[in-house]
């Protein structure tokens, strides 16, 4: 690479960040610009919802690097910018106030954003949705004193904040409309687990139900379900899942398709153009299909293996996916992907009453995700093995404690 060469990153976050951080560990010396709509320098969302929120972590340590980092690696760091558009045959970008970045090559990186509530009410003071660390610092704000709080959506941030909110003493109530929480990413299974873990906590817990409106003169009084119930509410957390920010590249003629669509290097259609982050729907040999993935691991290591891609090393991205969630005192990791109701079967080992087991799901008499809650020995490793071994398990040995799981791996 000649010192001429200029890599432009879209989106001052985690993926963007670690990019920027690969790009200069491996030897690149030309120029890196790393451009944020937020004027927060990068830092990780995890916190958000978990340690910041409930006060257990101090600011400081939710950023990807220290102040100096960025001058003393010679990154340029654009903060309050947006990039607006991409020139691919002139290879810029330019930005919101008018200004142009050549590039030799660019990494999209921009996240997703929150899907909003789309119901009358939603403009109420007193609603809140959870993406930057300025949303969680309101939030933290709104229920540090108690009160009543109502979560619209079950999914992971919408667990993970009516933790929150209960570890402060709010009335919390959390509206879900699928079947079990965190459906769509464990199943009904192990989702009904964690409806228990909530309502052993003091939450109420109403599944396949919907909010339809919230009511209020200027400020938030309560929640309408459509079954007719008004919930009292003096907060509303919206965790209705997210969107790709996905504009750009289809501005420029990028393929998209649940996010930009890239190969196994997370390179697009264009040999110039790289995505990464909650936003790349990549093509992940281990399943061999496309997976879009929205947490902390895939930007970590995704834009690590997006800027090796991006110095012409050869890259195969096939991490399984990996996510953690803190709620109470259950602490729990998962690895692995499965399609909606793409899994034979789960299998269980340990106490599920006592909140310290594994599960697996099986497709095929294989392991293609698993996950553990509080069996911090031997954590997830284990359950990577599995999969990436991809051989058939017995199951009846697979919920044996007393069987090692290095064993089934090895066999």
């Amino acid at each position: 690479m000649t010192t001429k060469q200029t890599f432009v990153i879209v989106g001052a976050s985690l993926a963007g960040a670690k990019a920027a951080q690969t790009l200069r560990e491996e030897g690149f010396e030309g120029r890196v610009v790393l451009v944020g709509a937020e004027t927060e320098r990068p830092y990780e969302r995890p916190p958000l919802s978990k340690g910041y929120l409930v006060g257990k972590e101090e600011r400081d340590k939710i950023y990807v690097h220290d102040a100096g980092w960025y001058a003393e690696n010679a990154v340029e760091l654009l903060l309050g910018r947006r990039v607006t558009g991409i020139d691919r045959a002139g290879r810029q970008v330019e930005l919101d106030d008018g200004r142009r970045l050549g590039y030799d090559r660019l990494l999209l990186a921009p996240g997703s954003s929150p899907r909003p509530l789309d119901v009358p009410g939603a403009d109420l003071d007193g609603v809140h949705y959870l993406r930057t660390v300025g949303d969680s610092e309101r939030l933290r704000e709104a229920i540090r004193g108690g009160g009543r709080v109502v979560v619209a959506g079950a999914g992971w941030i919408g667990m993970e904040t009516a933790a929150a909110a209960r570890s402060y003493g709010c009335e919390v109530t959390v509206v879900g409309s699928q079947p079990a929480p965190l459906q769509s990413s464990l199943g009904p299974e192990m989702g009904a687990f964690f409806a228990e873990v909530h309502r052993g906590r003091g939450a109420d817990v109403r599944l396949g139900r919907k909010v339809t409106g919230i009511a209020g003169d200027g400020r938030v009084r309560a929640v309408t379900t459509d079954d007719g119930v008004e919930i009292p509410a003096d907060v509303v957390i919206v965790g209705a899942g997210v969107r790709p920010n996905t504009e750009l590249a289809e501005q420029a003629g990028l393929a998209v398709d649940n996010g930009i669509v890239v190969d196994a290097s997370l390179r697009t259609g264009d040999p110039d153009i790289y995505a990464a982050g909650d936003v790349a729907n990549a093509f992940n040999p281990l399943y061999g299909t496309r997976i879009r993935v929205e947490h902390w691991a895939n930007a970590l290591n995704g834009g690590q293996a997006a800027a090796r891609a991006m110095l012409g090393q050869e890259v195969v991205y096939d991490r399984p996916p990996y996510f953690f969630t803190d709620q109470y005192d259950v602490g729990m990791e998962f690895s692995g992907w499965f399609a909606p109701g793409g899994y034979d079967s789960v299998v269980t080992r340990g106490d599920l009453e006592a909140q310290a087991f594994y599960a697996f799901w099986l497709a095929g008499g294989r392991v293609v995700a698993g996950m553990h809650v509080n069996q911090w020995d031997d954590g997830i490793g284990p359950v990577q093995d599995l999969i990436r071994g991809g051989g058939r398990v017995d199951p009846a040995r697979l919920a044996d404690p007393s069987v090692p799981l290095a064993d089934l791996a090895k066999g």
